[in-house]
């Protein structure tokens, strides 16, 4: 009985003059949203009047759409408001991460199955392709090489660098220097290393600073990362760039995680007679094994979409080739999207089990909280 009058309280609060009100205002703003974008698009002014219009339609539509969607949301009773407000403010989230994402996913499996000209069914033909074709066999295995190696050495040095920097007077100066690769973009790096890995004619000067310190030693300058002898080695000197840069943030990810470690039980082992490195085996790693799981799960994810360093550096040339550049090299230079679009549903059903488990290490932890 007395469920039924809060309900009928609910019922009476219900104002469907104001809940039409904010359905005009919903559509004025969509309106207006769809009026700045054709205005955006056709417009040839200048760009001092283009730039001030593009930021009031972006910031104040987006504002204008939560805040007429929660006005109507408002308008029904409690146990609803409840139960669609979030939906108000995650909703708009959700949908682009399905159209941006979810739905070209899907197209891309669609395509998948249809042959180079997206007319003939070819079934799993592509998929077949894929696992027996001899350069995506060599775009498999130097993933392997991207993950294993890069991985390892990113989290062994991050982590390595998070302890000794703790110690360090200059700890934030280290710090920032050794993040500082991560500010630089991948395209950037590539072109910076590649001055790196120059090589002249043996006699001219070398401009390459690796080859430089060869031909000081006395050796014969190379071409480090097209060196045949050493092929698929030669992928390692790519992976040196992955490295350089994701060793700033394995660096801070554990730096953060060892200083909350209590220093009480790091004081107390110390009193105990442990060394700094069984502190470091028996108290630090354990401590922060969710991080360095996460971390490496992180980078994993990372080397397997690997893309603009081998492309800027080699074009996948050189035995260099890995899964994101015989996507790219199907798709848009061979004209295959049929391949193309199986060597990226490849890719994605790859990543998806790592960010599972990456997920999963996550949740124990914030429920600790």
């Amino acid at each position: 009985m007395q469920t039924d009058v809060k309900d009928k309280q609910f019922a009476k609060s219900f104002d469907p003059m104001q809940f039409m009100m904010g359905l005009l205002l919903l559509s004025g703003v969509l309106v207006f949203l769809v009026g700045g974008f054709v205005f955006l698009r056709d417009a040839t002014t200048s760009k001092w009047v283009i730039t001030p219009v593009a930021i009031v339609w972006g910031v104040g539509g987006a504002g204008l759409i939560f805040w007429s969607m929660n006005w109507i949301v408002e308008q029904f009773n409690d146990k609803w408001v409840a139960r669609l407000q979030p939906l108000v403010f995650v909703g708009p989230a959700l949908l682009f991460l399905f159209w941006y994402l979810a739905v070209p996913s899907i197209r891309s499996f669609g395509m998948s199955l249809y042959g180079r000209d997206g007319i003939t069914f070819v079934g799993l033909a592509n998929y077949a392709d894929v696992f027996t074709n001899r350069l995506m066999l060599e775009a498999f295995r130097n993933n392997l090489i991207w993950i294993f190696y890069g991985t390892f050495f990113s989290v062994v040095f991050g982590l390595l660098i998070a302890v000794l920097a703790d110690r360090s007077k200059a700890e934030r100066l280290s710090k920032a220097l050794i993040f500082l690769p991560m500010a630089i973009s991948f395209v950037g790096a590539g072109v910076i290393w590649k001055f790196i890995y120059e090589v002249r004619p043996a006699g001219d000067p070398q401009i390459g600073l690796l080859n430089a310190l060869v031909s000081t030693l006395g050796a014969d300058p190379r071409a480090w990362y097209v060196w045949p002898e050493i092929i698929p080695w030669n992928n390692l000197f790519l992976v040196v760039i992955m490295v350089w840069m994701q060793t700033g943030y394995a660096m801070v990810i554990f730096s953060a995680a060892i200083k909350g470690i209590p220093t009480e039980i790091i004081e107390a082992a110390r009193v105990d007679g442990a060394t700094e490195i069984t502190i470091f085996f028996k108290i630090i790693i354990p401590s922060i094994q969710g991080t360095i799981i996460a971390v490496t799960t992180t980078i994993v994810i990372f080397a397997l979409k690997i893309f603009d360093v081998v492309w800027v550096m080699t074009g996948g040339q050189f035995g260099t080739e890995v899964i994101a550049t015989a996507f790219y090299r199907q798709s848009f230079v061979a004209r295959n999207a049929g391949l193309g679009s199986a060597t990226a549903v490849v890719l994605l059903v790859t990543v998806i089990p790592v960010m599972i488990y990456n997920l999963r290490q996550f949740g124990p932890k914030e429920e600790t909280f």
